[in-house]
């Protein structure tokens, strides 16, 4: 029997364990990636591990998340970044060089190669043919230190693309597509292998913008083969000396194939507040709209944004209208800069932003109370934009042209009077790496720099034999990573755990943090319940830090997702799952519960039964840890169980 492309590349790096479904195995890492948003906790924590150098192929540290410097701390997190790099041998790219994942696309992805990023929009490089896998910075800094990386072996789907897009279609609305097919929920544990004709249209950065939402289906990664485009595209970046074919062999089988025909697929919007809500731009015309904003991971490529400019050429963006065009990369801001096509769009009423994250992240741009935004962004949870009251749409670029000009909602193959502007990749990318700095020799090496801002990684102790809880919080369905710890304005404060654990549930459960000192003085272990799909979003490990350093000994929910769950673990914090989910409604804020064996349970799988004494009521609860999870839940998380084990 053949093998698929996820196949192959596990193969060629397996550690340890088996290729079964479900088994745990090991991987060997070609590559790490961090950004300035949870790399700085991730090198603290490769500091904590006593590791004096990295050992993976590759290490780059990516400064692109929070740049806009409002007060000392984020210009303190990146001078700690660099001189960490210095030290212990990773690149660094500096503020303004570009998005982390486009860069890596430009500059370092390789076919055929593992990538292990602080990012859950890592799976951006398996467009490259990668595999790319987001995880918390512990996991990276783990695989920094050891080039290793523990996981569950998944499903493999296999998503056949045929035919091809009709004009005004972006890869954008082919993974909107995929997102109304499957849902944001229910998809943990399985990565999707692209295939099929229609990959002969579809370049790097189109499949790029595919796999990097490919993480809003809550999937482990997608990847795409190495074919002649891919090699075309390394050419263009100097780069073709690192190109190899990489495909499915005829026979390779999957846990299911999916055929989806391009030229059926139209103008989608996902609407708010989830990238799963999702419906066609036919049925929301006529909306009026306040804002958009082209850029972030997903859509700031040179092609998006120079299709941007043909779109808006020779017109003015309604008055009331804000209109904003974020590069991807610095490499792209010059070549748009350089064909017209910046002059064009600041023509037509375009604010011009830095090549970050950003807006996508809401630390700026936020749009005015109530306001409707379109976005080529890659979420739009409620908030996150920087305003709660707001309404985010995301979009393809062609698209949010269309609205911007139009000032509604508007579909991009109503624009009558244009020609579609179809372009072909560059046969030469403007290539000028002089803001990444490379590793420096031993004899360059420098003393790491601490701002006052920045605190040791939070110790944890062993799991506890018996929890004595009360339920701190209870919260309903798709909570993530946004709700659990802000971002935006509170960023700044992710290297200081004892001001960052202020915010957390800031947005829905504002007293959670002062509930939690309350519990643990009255001798409480604090518990979270939650719904489905608790944790979705971003990879951000401080979602499972903040709370375990306010007590948190476990969390309830009827469902859990990957990333989150194992940042859970890493920390020490017990992910159980209800049973029947109707028992969601035994358990209430404020309810003293208490589970006891907790060590002797998980060790000898055995029935966990949690006590809710305030309600004289007896809950079941599930658990799937591997062998190594428990050892690491029983440690009180991953730091402890490495440092136990080395003795």
């Amino acid at each position: 029997m053949g093998l698929g492309i996820v196949e192959k590349i596990i193969k060629e790096h397996l550690l340890k364990g088996k290729m079964i479904s479900g088994e745990e195995i090991t991987l060997k890492i070609d590559q790490t990636l961090t950004q300035d948003a949870t790399g700085t906790m991730a090198y603290l924590q490769f500091e904590a591990l006593g590791i004096s150098k990295i050992k993976t192929e590759l290490a780059v540290s990516y400064v692109d998340h929070n740049t806009i410097q409002t007060g000392f701390e984020n210009a303190d997190d990146h001078r700690y970044l660099q001189t960490a790099a210095c030290k212990y041998g990773a690149y660094f790219s500096k503020a303004g060089n570009g998005i982390c994942h486009q860069v890596h696309l430009e500059r370092f992805a390789e076919p055929g190669k593992t990538l292990l990023g602080s990012d859950s929009h890592t799976p951006t490089a398996g467009g490259m043919g990668m595999l790319a896998i987001g995880a918390g910075g512990l996991d990276v800094a783990v695989a920094m230190g050891t080039c290793e990386y523990t996981m569950r072996y998944p499903k493999i789907i296999r998503i056949n693309l045929e035919g091809k897009l009709n004009p005004w279609i972006n890869a954008k609305d082919i993974i909107l597509t995929i997102l109304k097919m499957f849902g944001t929920k229910g998809n943990v544990g399985t990565i999707i292998e692209y295939g099929g004709s229609g990959l002969e249209s579809l370049d790097v950065p189109e499949r790029a913008t595919i796999t990097n939402m490919g993480a809003e289906l809550g999937i482990t990664t997608s990847i795409f083969p190495s074919d002649r485009l891919t090699k075309r595209f390394l050419l263009s970046q100097n780069r073709g000396d690192q190109w190899k074919e990489l495909k499915a062999d005829s026979d390779a089988r999957y846990e299911k194939v999916i055929n989806i025909n391009l030229a059926e697929i139209e103008p989608m919007l996902a609407c708010p507040h989830s990238p799963g809500n999702v419906a066609p731009v036919k049925e929301l015309i006529g909306k009026k709209v306040d804002q958009v904003i082209i850029g972030s991971c997903t859509n700031s490529s040179y092609n998006d944004l120079k299709t941007v400019a043909h779109i808006v050429k020779g017109h003015r963006i309604p008055q009331n209208m804000s209109f904003v065009v974020a590069p991807g990369s610095r490499q792209v801001l010059k070549m748009i800069a350089d064909d017209g096509s910046l002059s064009t769009l600041i023509n037509a009423g375009a604010r011009i932003a830095e090549c970050v994250c950003g807006f996508c992240i809401g630390n700026s741009h936020a749009p005015a109370t109530g306001a409707v935004s379109i976005r080529t962004s890659n979420r739009n949870f409620k908030g996150r934009c920087g305003t709660q009251s707001a309404s985010v749409f995301l979009s393809s670029p062609e698209t949010a042209a269309a609205c911007a000009l139009s000032g509604v909602i508007y579909d991009p193959r109503d624009l009558k009077e244009l020609v579609f502007p179809s372009f072909a990749l560059p046969k030469k990318f403007h290539v000028d790496d002089t803001m990444i700095i490379l590793p420096a020799p031993e004899s360059k090496k420098t003393e790491i720099y601490k701002g006052p801002n920045i605190g040791e990684p939070p110790k944890n102790k062993p799991l506890f034999e018996n929890i004595n809880g009360k339920i701190a919080i209870k919260v309903g369905d798709e909570i993530t990573t946004d709700h659990i710890i802000p971002a935006g304005s509170r960023l700044k404060y992710r290297s200081n755990i004892e001001k960052y654990s202020q915010f957390v549930f800031e947005g829905i459960g504002p007293s959670f943090p002062k509930q939690c000192k309350d519990n643990k003085s009255d001798g409480y272990s604090n518990i979270i319940v939650a719904g489905l799909s608790y944790g979705q979003g971003s990879s951000r490990e401080h979602a499972a830090i903040c709370p375990m350093y306010l007590g948190v000994k476990a969390v309830i929910a009827k469902s859990i997702e990957r990333i989150h769950r194992t940042n859970l673990i890493n920390f020490g914090i017990l992910p159980l799952i209800f049973i029947k989910p109707d028992d969601y409604q035994h358990l209430n804020a404020g309810d003293i519960v208490e589970i006891r064996n907790i060590e002797k349970i998980i060790t000898e799988n055995a029935k966990l039964v949690l006590e809710n004494k305030t309600k004289n009521v007896d809950i079941e609860l599930k658990y799937d840890f591997t062998e190594k999870e428990k050892q690491i839940i029983v440690s009180g998380g991953l730091l402890n169980y490495i440092k136990r084990k080395d003795k």
